[in-house]
């Protein structure tokens, strides 16, 4: 009974950061300041094809977790395909269904809360254990392996797809600029504070352990 019910809190934690997510992505492209840079890469790749951000976010995730699968030897986390799909379908949906309503707070204020939420967002879907987005995926297996920090790695994959996004002209601005200074650098600080204050478990990001000294 008790592991049903982590097994339960886990996927409600999952659905949680999702949702909070999905949320904070939309905001980055509803500001029209520039997106995360995921959905830099997911637009500008929606110019060339008719795809939807979805099935362009699914693409994405395939690629990084068959590098993952070929780095680690192990077989593929296919569940976090779900995890880009429906994450990416959640931003679909909000761009259909609001397309070009004005918020009731400035720009600044909009790249603020989007920062926050896809920064929460993703601390969540990390500690949930269960479908982590496979760019942390690869970021994670990047930390452990490489011993960076994890904001290093992350950064490192999410300028790739910016640059990559850019030149098949997806909307790089200052949003995106926030995106990777302001979200990549305070998933790391939600996880530890989630799990020091709100004392939710850490399934997900591995907390480094300082080297003995010789």
């Amino acid at each position: 009974m008790p592991i049903e019910h982590t097994r339960r809190s886990n996927h409600l934690l999952y659905l949680g950061g999702c949702l909070t997510f999905s949320c904070g992505a939309y905001l980055f492209i509803h500001s029209e300041l520039g997106t995360d840079p995921l959905d830099v890469f997911c637009l500008g790749l929606m110019e060339h094809l008719p795809l939807t951000v979805g099935i362009s976010q699914t693409l994405v995730a395939v690629f990084c977790l068959v590098l993952v699968a070929v780095w680690t030897r192990r077989r593929p986390l296919v569940v976090s395909l779900f995890t880009f799909f429906f994450c990416g379908s959640l931003i679909d949906l909000l761009r259909w269904s609001d397309p070009a309503r004005p918020l009731p707070i400035p720009a600044t204020g909009t790249l603020a809360l989007a920062v926050l939420l896809c920064a929460y967002g993703s601390a969540l879907i990390i500690m949930s254990g269960f479908g982590i987005r496979a760019i942390d995926v690869l970021a994670i297996t990047m930390t452990t392996n490489w011993r960076w920090p994890f904001w290093t790695s992350k950064g490192l994959i999410e300028a790739s797809l910016m640059l990559s996004g850019y030149f098949m002209g997806g909307p790089l601005g200052i949003g995106t600029v926030c995106f990777l200074v302001g979200v990549d650098l305070l998933i790391q600080p939600f996880v530890v504070a989630n799990s020091k204050v709100l004392h939710i478990p850490n399934l997900g990001l591995p907390e480094r352990s300082p080297q003995p000294t010789r």
